[in-house]
């Protein structure tokens, strides 16, 4: 996916406000990460044509913290907890069951853009384990089953699976 020029707009505009802030780099593409929704090769090489900052430090910092992403999120961004309920309640087949309902791996967008699949920690519903999110929206006591009838849901429905 190429940048558009309206993006790399926003990326010098973004640039420009912290000409004069020694040791930028993370704040400059935090607000990258807020403002495009991801951090591109592409804009890491225009933050380092701009800063002078070497984009290999640049590509170290996103690749780095998990907070960054170098490609767009799918339309649908699926997490699946892998926190300790759980994990034991059956996340790993919840998981398996994910990805090859919307043919992707988990940490990937699948090929369609319809689908980012990503592992959390713990999404803090452990009650009602195993957990997914979808755009926020907490699912729980997931099964098999239950993904796939939710993938074919979100495939037929709207946007943002509201």
């Amino acid at each position: 996916m190429l940048a558009s020029s309206e993006q790399l707009l926003k990326v010098e505009q973004i640039v420009s406000k912290y000409r004069d802030v020694p040791g930028a780099a993370i704040p400059i593409l935090q607000e990258i990460q807020n403002e495009l929704g991801y951090v591109s090769p592409e804009f890491i090489a225009k933050v380092a044509e701009l800063t002078k900052i070497p984009a290999s430090d640049l590509y170290g910092i996103v690749t780095f913290y998990s907070q960054f992403r170098l490609e767009p999120l799918g339309e649908y961004h699926i997490q699946v907890c892998h926190g300790t309920a759980c994990h034991l309640a059956g996340a790993e087949q919840v998981t398996e069951a994910l990805e090859i309902a919307v043919n992707t791996k988990c940490g990937s967008t699948s090929k369609d853009g319809k689908f980012t699949l990503e592992k959390v920690a713990c999404i803090g519903c452990c009650s009602l384990a195993p957990v997914i999110s979808v755009n926020g929206k907490i699912y729980g006591r997931m099964t098999p089953d239950k993904v796939r009838s939710l993938v074919r849901d979100l495939k037929g429905g709207d946007s943002r699976g509201k």
